[in-house]
């Protein structure tokens, strides 16, 4: 299943808004708040759907009976572009356990890639869910590798998978590869580059958000 945040209009489409523009994306600031906002709203969204238990809890005057969530999630996201969404889906479930994923595309004369990934580490997240946030739902292959090893911690309750911006290419990819997931993304753009990357899109999430790496 798939969500797209920006199809019933709301203040996501502004922040949407922001992040493609050229003339205001430069605010790196800014640019990590809004995504960061796109995570917060995510989170929301992801809370209704998870399991609740019941308590009792003590108020100055009385007892009252109450939901809560009853397994709190695990939070994950791809180094270093999905640190700000991943940041925004924390500030909801700040009882969250978080695990990080070092993956990037290796380029190489022609500017085709392949994925490289260093480093995981992440906690049990068996019974429990699972959220993963990656700012750019490209071609999936980055976020299908981090996937493999991320369930390697156990069989989550729940699977999501945030993104700022996605390719239908990139969902469609997801969707095949793991059918369990709910797919959360701020817009869907048609399609991708004979290179891998989302168009219209909004450039590198990284770059944009940190400022410019050198290129391995």
């Amino acid at each position: 299943m798939t969500t797209i945040l920006s199809n019933e209009f709301s203040l996501v489409n502004s922040w949407i808004n922001a992040l493609r523009n050229v003339n205001t994306q430069q605010d790196r600031m800014k640019f990590r708040r809004n995504l960061e906002r796109i995570g917060e709203i995510a989170a929301y969204e992801i809370s209704k759907g998870l399991k609740q238990t019941e308590l009792e809890i003590q108020t100055p005057l009385d007892t009252v009976q109450v939901k809560d969530i009853a397994v709190q999630p695990v939070v994950t996201t791809i180094l270093r572009a999905g640190v700000p969404l991943f940041q925004g889906i924390l500030n909801y479930f700040d009882e969250a356990d978080c695990g990080f994923v070092a993956a990037y595309r290796k380029h190489d004369a022609n500017d085709y890639f392949s994925i490289k990934q260093d480093y995981l580490t992440c906690p049990n997240i068996d019974g429990r869910p699972l959220i993963v946030a990656d700012p750019m739902l490209a071609t999936g292959a980055s976020l299908i590798e981090a996937l493999k090893d991320l369930l390697n911690h156990g069989k989550p309750s729940q699977l999501h998978i945030v993104a700022a911006i996605a390719s239908r290419e990139g969902v469609e990819t997801l969707e095949k590869a793991y059918p369990e997931a709910h797919i959360w993304v701020g817009a869907m753009d048609d399609h991708l580059t004979s290179k891998g990357y989302i168009s219209p899109g909004l450039g590198d999430a990284g770059d944009l958000s940190y400022g410019e790496k050198l290129q391995r």
